[in-house]
């Protein structure tokens, strides 16, 4: 039975997994990022020595990690939700292992262990798009803008010819590699289309770039959601900063399109596309990723 957990009463250090930790095949170097579902890690094989980035199921506001490393749920009332976390985690694993694409993050191996799950990716070298755009240290040509969108959308395609939809694409879900290709990361959204209704339990939202159909209930979500997102990514790159969140948009739209804002210092057809995608509505975007691709091409 589970007990009340309070997590003022364990040491910050239990909150991930220590270097050197060894996690099945693996050893952990050192922690890299953490959200609300997970914790992700650069770690090692034990066998070749091979870096790899390990992803580990731990959703804070439902369990935490015991002194072994083991994993369990806050209290009998948040098991439920864990156990459930815990079998979409499992099942974003399968579906990554399958969709073998250049473009999207590979995963090599998932395996479950101390009470959780874990996922292993691949360890790319890169920066992520939100990284490049904050540091402000690469100015974003026509051309770049270009390879990275590209490279984005032929990974995109691939994800929604095999009816899944990511759902949170963003500035710091895409790494941008040597050549400005782009991989995109983090599937902790990603579900299946056609779908009449979010899963409430793993809804992810991210500001300024989730459209309006994400906080919605009873809204039909398919490729045009994910354009959205990478429409909104695209204007990040011309603003430097997040646009505005769709629900603001929806109560009074105060953005300037981008054909107006950066006429004459990119092509009104690559704004016209900026633009397109990010329409409030999702009937009136591109239906498909050709549809997108096409426009930033003319």
């Amino acid at each position: 039975m589970a007990e009340y957990y309070d997590p003022e009463t364990y040491p910050k250090e239990w909150n991930y997994l220590q270097s050197g930790t060894n996690i099945d095949q693996y050893i952990i170097e050192r922690e890299l990022a953490h959200g609300g579902f997970s914790s992700v890690y650069l770690a090692r094989q034990s066998k070749d020595q091979v870096q790899v980035i390990v992803k580990e199921y731990l959703p804070r506001m439902l369990a935490h990690r015991t002194w072994n490393n083991m994993i369990v749920a806050n209290s009998d009332e948040t098991e439920p939700l864990f156990r459930r976390g815990r079998a979409l985690f499992l099942e974003e694993a399968k579906a990554l292992a399958r969709l073998k694409h250049p473009n999207i993050v590979e995963v090599i191996n998932f395996f479950k262990a101390k009470s959780t799950v874990y996922m292993v990716m691949t360890y790319d070298y890169g920066l992520t798009l939100d990284k490049i755009l904050s540091d402000k240290t690469l100015p974003i040509s026509e051309d770049i803008f270009l390879a990275i969108f590209n490279s984005l959308l032929a990974g995109i395609g691939h994800l929604h010819q095999h009816q899944f939809v990511h759902l949170d694409i963003k500035p710091a879900n895409i790494l941008v590699r040597p050549g400005f290709d782009a991989l995109l990361l983090d599937f902790g959204a990603i579900q299946t289309y056609p779908k009449v209704q979010m899963n409430k339990q793993t809804n992810v939202l991210t500001q300024g770039f989730s459209p309006i159909e994400q906080y919605q209930s009873d809204t039909q979500l398919g490729p045009w959601t994910d354009i959205y997102s990478v429409g909104a990514s695209m204007r990040a790159c011309l603003d430097l900063k997040a646009p505005f969140s769709a629900p603001e948009r929806h109560e009074q739209d105060k953005l300037i399109p981008a054909v107006k804002v950066f006429k004459n210092k990119f092509p009104e057809s690559l704004l016209s596309a900026i633009d397109w995608a990010m329409e409030l509505l999702p009937e009136n975007r591109p239906r498909s990723v050709a549809e997108l691709q096409q426009a930033l091409l003319k």
